[in-house]
């Protein structure tokens, strides 16, 4: 390969400028495949919100929405799926869940590095990627929530990875990935060199070594029924020959753990922002309401 010759000299510019327009532009693309991705999902729900409540418009939904979301610290896109996928409360009760038996917050047993937040679904999650990526020794991995709307797993938290790697696997349906296999097969899944293992389709192949991945390791999330709720992955940008029987026992935990803490956040945290949505939706009905 031939030495690059030297840069320009005092008072050139160079590309910088066409670089970072670039990168503005690159940037404007992603932020519109993210709010093409959660769109039609919120748009959904405002529909189903419009008709329940007797709403004069799909912004009145919206603002309901968004009094949930804020008040119980869910994210819409979560509150979203929530109102399309759970059964629909009884329209003679004032409670959407009047039998629900709330569950105490189950405790995290692995040792993180600052005790999360109760309740704090970020906090927690970071702490699962953060032990995780101790195990494995890497500073590069991300979490995936499963979504129930769209059969497949949605990053939630990353770290260490680039903009494209995030933008590219925002959303990751059931083949094609290391994530996909391990979330399928309920099991851990090593890979050992990116490049050449058959796990990935080739688009997969070329995102993940385009963002300094040559190896990688996923750990489902699983509640205590064995269900799939999410995933935790690591990266590597070396080849592995793979984790030892120890770590993987510590990763099993990790997993373990993550998967009953969200499945409790489903059903205890989620439920009540979708129990206030109802008591709001009820108080309001018929009447224009305004997003923040």
């Amino acid at each position: 390969m031939t030495a690059p010759g030297p840069g320009p000299g005092p008072g050139a510019t160079g590309d910088e400028p066409e670089r970072e327009e670039l990168e503005r532009l690159r940037a404007q693309v992603r932020d519109l495949r993210a709010k093409a991705r959660a769109y039609p999902q919120i748009s959904h729900a405002q529909g189903i919100l419009q008709e329940r409540y007797g709403l004069p418009d799909a912004d009145s939904a919206f603002a309901l929405l968004q009094q949930a979301s804020q008040r119980l610290n869910v994210k819409m896109r979560i509150l979203s799926g929530a109102v399309a996928t759970v059964p629909r409360p009884d329209p003679g009760e004032q409670l959407w869940f009047p039998q629900r038996v709330r569950l105490p917050e189950p405790a995290l047993r692995f040792e993180a590095d600052r005790p999360p937040e109760p309740g704090n679904r970020g906090a927690v999650l970071g702490a699962v990627l953060s032990q995780t990526l101790a195990v494995a020794g890497t500073d590069m991995g991300n979490v995936q929530v499963a979504d129930r709307a769209r059969r497949g797993l949605v990053i939630e938290k990353h770290t260490g990875l680039t903009a494209d790697f995030v933008d590219f696997f925002a959303y990751v349906g059931p083949n094609g990935t290391a994530c996909a296999k391990a979330a399928r097969d309920g099991t851990q899944v090593t890979v050992r060199d990116v490049e050449s293992d058959p796990v990935f389709d080739e688009p997969s192949r070329a995102a993940i070594l385009a963002a300094g991945s040559r190896a990688c390791h996923s750990v489902p999330l699983t509640t205590a029924a064995g269900l799939c709720v999410g995933m935790v992955s690591a990266h590597s940008e070396h080849t592995l020959q793979g984790l030892t029987r120890a770590q993987l026992k510590v990763l099993d935990v990790v997993g373990g753990d993550g998967g009953r803490w969200l499945a409790w956040h489903d059903r205890t945290v989620v439920l009540d922002a979708l129990e206030y949505l109802h008591a709001l939706g009820r108080r309001m009905r018929g009447t224009r309401m305004r997003r923040a």
